[in-house]
């Protein structure tokens, strides 16, 4: 199907995303074109695991952002709440992207969520991959996720938040992004009012596709600290650097022809998955919600 009026995105942030990726390919964001899906505000009802949640202290640093419906919770993908998550279908974000987003590619199984890339023609694009987004925009806190990256050059195994123009607000971003060409390691980046140029590469003891590894930011007003299997990989303290605006949450896996410098040259070896065990968000001043959270290691 044709996707509706108001996931269409303007044909200026294509254009732009193509200058961008021509001009400096190691700074490609993970989402430079997001639709804006449905709004909902995060309700008891709709929270994965309401029953986790601990009582609210607020945080006397934090800045309002009056954006921020989405209230903490802890998703474990038993089943895939539609009411929570968006589903990507039936479109592309521009002429890097060379699959179509298809909400056939999105499953759960055994607790794991599964986005997965495979050759056949849908639209324009030879090729399908899957993507989610939370309906309702989330605020200062802790980010978790706990997945098994996709194999292959040329694919993007992407856990971040983002908001943008289409929303109607300044591009904000932040990424873990593991690039098809060496899974062997991941980029941390954010991008503040549509400014990138703040990647790190961390290595992934293993490999990022070979099992299940947990990353997680925890993003404050003054503050954006990135860990890796509960280990503190990245602080950034500058407050240009920091994202102030309310996000949505996204867990992609996607491809490009063209993105050869950044993401490594395409070549397609058969169906490749990227399994999701758990993704959380705990707002800022909240205790940890689960026991293997990155909030219950700390002080």
């Amino acid at each position: 199907m044709t996707a509706p009026a108001r996931q269409i995105r303007p044909a200026f942030r294509a254009a732009a995303r193509a200058f961008a990726a021509l001009a400096v390919l190691a700074c490609a964001p993970a989402y430079a074109q997001a639709p804006p899906a449905p709004e909902a505000p995060a309700t008891q009802a709709q929270d994965p695991a309401a029953k986790h949640r601990p009582d609210t202290k607020p945080h006397p640093g934090a800045k309002p952002q009056p954006d921020a419906k989405g209230t903490s919770f802890v998703e474990n993908f038993d089943r895939l709440d539609r009411s929570f998550w968006f589903v990507s279908n039936g479109w592309n974000n521009g002429a890097h992207q060379n699959c179509t987003w298809s909400q056939r590619q999105v499953t759960t199984d055994g607790g794991n969520l599964k986005l997965t890339f495979e050759e056949r023609q849908n639209k324009d694009r030879k090729n399908v991959c899957g993507e989610i987004q939370t309906r309702a925009r989330f605020g200062y806190g802790t980010y978790e996720a706990r997945y098994k990256s996709a194999t292959g050059p040329g694919l993007n195994s992407a856990f971040f938040t983002y908001i943008g123009p289409t929303d109607k607000k300044p591009w904000d971003e932040i990424d873990f992004e593991v690039l098809g060409k060496n899974v062997d390691q991941v980029q941390l980046n954010q991008y503040i009012n549509g400014k990138g140029k703040n990647e790190k590469i961390v290595p992934v003891a293993g490999g990022a596709d070979k099992g299940f590894n947990d990353y997680a930011f925890i993003w404050e007003p003054e503050r954006l600290r990135y860990f890796l299997n509960g280990k503190l990989v990245q602080e950034v303290t500058d407050p240009s650097k920091i994202p102030q605006n309310a996000q949505k949450i996204f867990l992609s896996l996607w491809g490009s022809d063209t993105l050869k410098s950044w993401m490594g040259p395409f070549a397609y070896s058969g169906p490749t998955t990227m399994e999701v065990d758990r993704i959380a968000y705990t707002a800022l001043g909240e205790d940890c919600a689960f026991p293997q959270s990155v909030l219950c290691t700390l002080d």
